[in-house]
């Protein structure tokens, strides 16, 4: 399946991809894509109820938002210098064990939202990943049985400001946390949507140039790893999100180093899980 999420901010309601690529209304489900859902059997669940019901669902408009495709979630963790070619431009050594950080949860937002640069942001950064949606609470988990908890696959852009991030103190989540950092989506595609998410062509444009050009099989540290790791040192719950890392080709590794400024264009996408795009706005004219 294929799940969206749309309507005003805040206000978003819970939907499906058809197989013919027809977005569909399916609040009559009841429920919206958040913990409770993932933790109830909701996928399963849900796909029945598309069984049963999906030929009377009305189709949503083209020019209706589309929202995350999960509900705030109880954490969105994510994994720093992950692929070799980031880590080289970054001037960093590859991990020997991964990088952890946080992005607060209010940062999330919808696929086509415009990115708002902070108020006193001079280095706003872009960075496709891949992200993982946990489908079941993962706590001390192996690495070979890692994949039965993964729900499914989306598409995020880990904004980052660089100066918050980098020389404000040396705490990452600063500089990640900002409202519209996490644009999550355009869809959640469950995990048999997508055959090896270990090679999956993943890329970013601004301004129709492309910078980041790259490939899943580039990771360092793979998905049962990240997921094992991370169930060593916090419980993971229904619905977490889990940001994997991001390939070379960011801002801040060009020569010169090159940042948001309002009116910039970023699109982006994966194979598989569909296309993003943002413009810039400064946030003093919101």
């Amino acid at each position: 399946m294929k799940l969206i999420r749309f309507g005003d901010f805040g206000f978003e309601k819970p939907g499906f991809i058809s197989s013919n690529g027809k977005y569909f209304d399916a609040r009559g489900f009841g429920e919206d894509f958040n913990e409770q859902f993932f933790a109830n059997d909701g996928l399963n669940r849900f796909s029945k109820w598309i069984e049963d019901n999906g030929e009377n669902c009305p189709e949503v408009d083209s020019n209706t938002r589309i929202g995350s495709c999960v509900a705030r979630p109880s954490k969105i963790v994510c994994i720093g210098l992950n692929y070799a070619k980031h880590a080289a431009e970054s001037k960093m050594e590859v991990p020997k064990e991964p990088v952890i950080f946080f992005k607060a949860t209010t940062a999330v937002c919808g696929p086509n939202d415009n990115v708002i640069i902070p108020k006193n942001s001079v280095k706003t950064d872009w960075e496709v990943e891949l992200a993982v949606v946990i489908g079941k609470k993962a706590s001390y988990i192996s690495k070979e049985g890692a994949m039965d908890y993964v729900a499914g696959y989306c598409l995020h852009n880990d904004y980052s400001e660089r100066e918050f991030q980098l020389e404000r103190g040396g705490q990452w989540v600063k500089g990640k946390s900002a409202d519209t950092f996490a644009p999550l989506g355009p869809f959640l595609a469950t995990k048999d949507e997508i055959a090896d998410p270990h090679f999956l062509n993943l890329w970013l444009d601004l301004n129709g140039k492309r910078l980041q050009d790259s490939n899943t099989n580039d990771l360092i540290f793979d998905i049962p790893t990240i997921i094992s790791y991370l169930s060593q040192f916090m419980t993971l719950l229904p619905g977490d999100v889990i940001s994997t890392g991001t390939p070379a080709g960011v801002g801040l590794g060009l020569n010169p180093p090159t940042y948001l400024k309002p009116g910039d264009v970023v699109e982006l996408g994966i194979e598989g899980l569909g296309t993003q795009r943002q413009v810039a706005i400064a946030y003093n004219r919101i």
